[in-house]
């Protein structure tokens, strides 16, 4: 049966208690947002030293994902925007973002020894992602 939540209940003010459950929400995914077969083909397209080629890199294995993991996509990197936008009330840069989403919407399937490196091109590959949405997700 479906759980019903009441979002009027007062632990949904906090809105630490929302991201902690969006983040655990897709740290529990069977596999990560972006697939573990991707994994390797994103860290390839961010190390890309020309800005345009690296955008037009993402949005082509963006546009390879299968479809919910697409749409899923499009819509929360759309609701991260919205929230960067508001970075001087709530101190989420793109930058922040990344740091936080990174690691949770991306990782390898076995955890090798570049846990420091792979986490810094998770960051950036969320990065890039929010700051070049519409070049990305767009038509």
């Amino acid at each position: 049966p479906e759980e019903k939540l009441n979002l009027d209940d007062s632990q949904w003010e906090d809105i630490h208690v929302v991201t902690g459950a969006l983040k655990m929400f897709f740290r529990e995914l069977p596999e990560p947002l972006f697939p573990y077969c991707f994994f390797e083909q994103f860290v390839e397209a961010i190390k890309i030293q020309d800005n345009a080629t690296r955008i037009k890199s993402i949005r082509s294995l963006v546009n390879k994902l299968p479809r919910p993991n697409y749409d899923t996509m499009k819509i929360l990197f759309e609701h991260l925007k919205k929230i960067a936008a508001k970075e001087s009330v709530n101190l989420m840069s793109t930058q922040s973002l990344g740091i936080v989403f990174g690691p949770t919407l991306l990782r390898p399937e076995k955890e090798t020894g570049n846990m420091a490196v792979h986490m810094l091109y998770q960051n950036q590959i969320v990065e890039l992602m929010l700051s070049e949405y519409s070049k990305i997700f767009g038509s």
